[in-house]
């Protein structure tokens, strides 16, 4: 059955007709060919005057913008960025936006997202909360919901990418375990985490959990998180210290130095020490 390409209400409108990018070009019928092609559709869409085939049997991928959401069967590709030629226009007058900024397809039964930008990375934040950057021409599979920011020089947009079903499920891509000859990986496993420790590193890490737009891949201060659970500052920071020595002792790596706040929250997140359904037990702000 023919389904509707439709946008926002409040998606950025392009110049011409006044219509969003996504659905100007099929109600246009843009004399421009598109980049990307136009097949991507609103979840539960009915039938309307602009209307694109879709094979109901392939499996998608759900693409989520200001509270809409996309459906982009597999075969077929979504691109989005500044151009109107993009599938999704995120905003056609902000030049920080490269005009092509990226783009979702599946090769080989696996889905991709492509930096399509010469200049611009992507910022790829994962279903754990830890951010990888996609400098300009690369790409990266998507074996997981993640999030895509694309960063402009007025504000930043968040793109949510959701697999099918059965692929996140499915043990997708993991290699199955190879018996090797000596001894076990040290492991952090006989290091006791107790409700306390666990509690002060969800507050330390809290920005790592929110969700975009309040998403932010830097630790608190100590007496920021001290103060949303109401403890003194020192003792937040003497928890934390010694859960850093025992963790160092028992083989976690880069927990010393600098930067060693932003390798334990990337440590704790990893290991599924901390998620964030952990956010319901701090106190409300």
């Amino acid at each position: 059955m023919p389904l509707t390409l439709q946008s926002p209400s409040n998606a950025p409108r392009c110049p011409r007709a006044g219509l969003p990018a996504a659905k100007q070009k099929a109600v246009e019928g843009s004399k421009e060919e598109p980049l990307g092609r136009e097949h991507a559709r609103p979840s539960g869409a009915t039938a309307d005057c602009c209307t694109v085939p879709v094979v109901a049997e392939q499996p998608t991928i759900t693409i989520g913008l200001r509270g809409e959401r996309y459906e982009v069967p597999e075969g077929e590709e979504l691109t989005f960025g500044r151009s109107q030629r993009a599938t999704l226009c995120l905003d056609p007058a902000d030049l920080g936006i490269s005009r092509i900024a990226g783009l979702l397809e599946a090769d080989a039964g696996v889905w991709w997202l492509v930096n399509k930008s010469a200049v611009r990375p992507l910022e790829v934040v994962d279903d754990v909360g830890i951010r990888t950057v996609l400098p300009p021409g690369r790409r990266i599979a998507v074996t997981a919901p993640i999030t895509v920011i694309v960063e402009g020089a007025t504000r930043r947009h968040a793109l949510t990418v959701d697999l099918p079903h059965q692929d996140v499920e499915a043990e997708a891509g993991r290699a199955p375990a190879l018996e090797v000859e000596g001894n076990p990986t040290r492991a952090t496993s006989d290091v006791s985490i107790t409700p306390a420790d666990k509690l002060a590193l969800v507050a330390l890490f809290s920005s790592y959990l929110e969700p975009f737009p309040r998403y932010d891949p830097h630790p608190k201060s100590y007496a920021d998180a001290a103060a949303r659970l109401d403890w003194p500052r020192t003792t937040l920071v003497k928890r934390v210290e010694y859960l850093r020595t025992r963790l160092t002792n028992a083989g976690v790596p880069n927990l010393l130095g600098e930067n060693a706040l932003q390798h334990l929250a990337e440590w704790a997140l990893a290991t599924g020490l901390i998620s964030r359904a952990d956010l319901g037990l701090l106190p409300p702000r």
